[in-house]
């Protein structure tokens, strides 16, 4: 087998060794059929069965209610920072929406929405460096809002909502790409659920949509085609060619966390890769987490080192010898950063902590 390191990378990340395996084997000749599954039409038979077969094991892992629509959209999820406003702001009639702003990409997604209506900070992160979730009065959910909108889990300061709020009758739009299939989530509590492919799932470039039915068909009427999630919901996201091969490999992720023991299973495992890393942290005077303890991610885990910029370029280089790949933190916090998705073994969590240990005996 070629060389695999352990890829730390925030996404485009890691994906399992048995689903890459498997997409190599089928690459040039899919089920016998002596094409390559790129090759084949996304009208054909083979590629309806797909689709069909992703949506049967996401339903089944996640556990979403049968009142949601589950699609796929362009763009992956930073498309959506507009698409949204575009298909949810005219469902009131002075479009206005909330956003809870606890990260960069709450932040940017905030910053586009703000092109369609009114926005109302719920709460905003940046007075404390993004390092925790602010609380907030639950009296500032104005009830005459389209939706209201917040990203859980932030990649690049390594903090998450441990439980979501409640909006009332105002549905709540979550950008979980760096969480979704993660940890175990009630859909109940959502209007929409929406992920970027390549933190969890697959490859980047495609967004899977979770939309509850009566939320679509409200679109704007200068939204573009291919961005109205009524379309999309409708057409089974098969409006134009969509990225098959991206939906293909979906397919095999969620084949290989129905053997892991679905959901319930792997959440477990990523709370004990994520313990490894904190304790390692938590036992340190050298290195100091980013997050507040009350709101750390499992899924991203960022650290700084003393003298940050100068240790740290060294850490990364030592570990990627060690075959630790992509561990440099975000550009505006940093320091570093392991993300450890699902597919991120315990092992390569395990040889990262013995190796922040050793880093520190020797430079601390």
């Amino acid at each position: 087998m070629s060389k695999r390191v352990f890829n730390f990378g925030p996404g485009p990340a890691m994906l399992p060794t048995a689903v890459m395996e498997r997409a190599q084997a089928e690459f040039l000749d899919y089920n016998g059929m002596g094409v390559s599954v790129v090759e084949l039409s996304h009208r054909s038979p083979q590629f309806i069965d797909i689709i069909d077969r992703c949506e049967a094991l996401f339903r089944e892992l996640s556990g979403v209610p049968d009142n949601f629509k589950i699609f796929y959209m362009h763009g992956g999820a930073r498309m959506q920072f507009a698409s949204i406003p575009m298909n949810f702001m005219p469902r009131v009639a002075k479009p206005k929406a909330l956003y809870f702003e606890t990260g960069n990409f709450a932040k940017l997604a905030r910053v586009e929405a703000e092109r369609y209506g009114e926005i109302i900070r719920v709460v905003d992160g940046e007075s404390c460096g993004y390092s925790a979730i602010p609380s907030f009065d639950p009296s500032a959910i104005d009830q005459d809002a389209a939706y209201a909108h917040l990203t859980a889990n932030n990649t690049i300061y390594g903090t998450r909502w441990m439980e979501f709020p409640d909006t009332g009758d105002v549905p709540l739009v979550v950008d979980a790409t760096s969480e979704l299939l993660s940890r175990e989530m009630d859909y109940n509590q959502f209007g929409l659920v929406y992920a970027g492919l390549q933190k969890n799932l697959g490859p980047s470039g495609v967004a899977i949509m979770v939309c509850r039915e009566d939320l679509l068909g409200h679109a704007m009427p200068h939204t573009p085609t291919m961005l109205d999630f009524k379309v999309s919901a409708e057409e089974r996201s098969l409006a134009n060619t969509t990225n098959t091969f991206a939906i293909y490999l979906l397919m095999c992720v969620l084949e290989w966390l129905k053997e892991q023991g679905g959901v319930a299973a792997i959440e477990k495992v990523n709370e004990a890769k994520a313990k490894i890393l904190y304790d390692a942290l938590d036992a340190s005077d050298f290195y100091s987490a980013v997050a507040h303890p009350d709101f750390r991610s499992t899924m991203n885990v960022s650290f700084h080192l003393p003298n940050n910029n100068a240790l740290a370029e060294q850490f990364i280089a030592e570990a990627l010898e060690q075959d630790m790949y992509a561990l440099k933190g975000h550009a505006v916090v940093g320091g570093i950063r392991a993300s450890i998705y699902n597919s991120m073994p315990v092992e390569g969590v395990q040889r990262l902590a013995d190796f922040m240990k050793e880093f520190e005996r020797k430079n601390g």
